[in-house]
């Protein structure tokens, strides 16, 4: 018996399977090797459970935890934008929406929508939610770059200038994770692995 939900459903989980092999610029903790978009998005939703409590404003830690584990799969297409790239915009693209109209779209109607909605809200980035799991998603690899003696700033000649405007956006949704990232920052520009 052909259930044709549950057959869009597993297209759609053989399709995210992908998301593995698209490579990041960031090393991870203490490493030379590149994390890939499955590992940064789990790892974002891991730090959303453990820091949630320090997001400024209330916030469903379910709808967070599902904006950082999808916001990723439309590099699947699009593939991975440098944060630092001065060539490209990092912000959301005509690539991107393609990629998520593709791929959310394999998904049963209901479903499909509910990720594209849940994609679009965090890209925007003005909910509560869409503003902690973004700074889920700066923090991630300030700690990582920290961890690796200035790692992928020190390989891209990327300036504490640049860091600093990028990273900012934490503060939209935690104060208090804002104030740690600026101190790291600094400390980095102390330790030399960061320049101004």
């Amino acid at each position: 018996m052909k259930n044709e939900k549950l057959l869009q459903q597993i297209d759609f989980i053989r399709e995210i399977d992908k998301i593995k092999y698209i490579q990041r610029k960031t090393k991870l903790f203490n490493s030379d090797r590149r994390e890939n978009d499955a590992e940064h998005s789990w790892h974002l939703a891991m730090m959303a459970m453990v820091l949630h409590e320090h997001s400024d404003d209330p916030v469903d830690l379910l709808k967070v935890i599902k904006m950082v584990l999808i916001h990723d799969i439309v590099e699947i297409d699009a593939g991975d934008t440098f944060i630092y790239d001065q060539h490209k915009n990092h912000d959301n693209t005509d690539e991107e929406m393609k990629g998520a109209e593709r791929i959310f779209g394999l998904l049963p109607e209901a479903q499909a929508k509910e990720m594209m909605e849940l994609w679009k809200e965090f890209e925007a980035g003005h909910s509560n939610e869409a503003k902690f799991a973004k700074s889920m998603d700066r923090l991630e690899p300030l700690l990582q770059n920290v961890s690796n003696n200035g790692g992928t700033w020190k390989e891209f000649g990327v300036k504490y200038q640049a860091v600093y405007n990028k990273k900012k956006v934490i503060e939209q949704g935690s104060n208090s994770l804002w104030e740690y990232a600026e101190e790291l920052l600094d400390k980095s520009v102390e330790r030399g692995i960061l320049k101004k």
